[in-house]
């Protein structure tokens, strides 16, 4: 799944949105852009407990 995240916009934000989708899924393969402000996850959590948890870190997601 892919996630559109407006306010991801360095490196130090691309870990905080790393740490948040572990925390939810910890065998999760995250590729962070906070250039292009997406992030890609392969997981086995649903889309709507991504969203909650990076709602909650500060870095509400929509889908892209």
């Amino acid at each position: 799944m892919e996630l559109r995240i407006e306010n991801m916009t360095c490196g130090g934000c691309a870990r905080s949105v790393t740490k948040a989708i572990q925390s939810v899924d910890p065998d999760a393969k995250i590729e962070t852009n906070p250039d292009a402000r997406t992030v890609k996850i392969e997981t086995t959590a649903s889309q709507s407990a991504l969203q909650q948890i990076l709602e909650k870190a500060g870095y509400p997601a929509t889908a892209s």
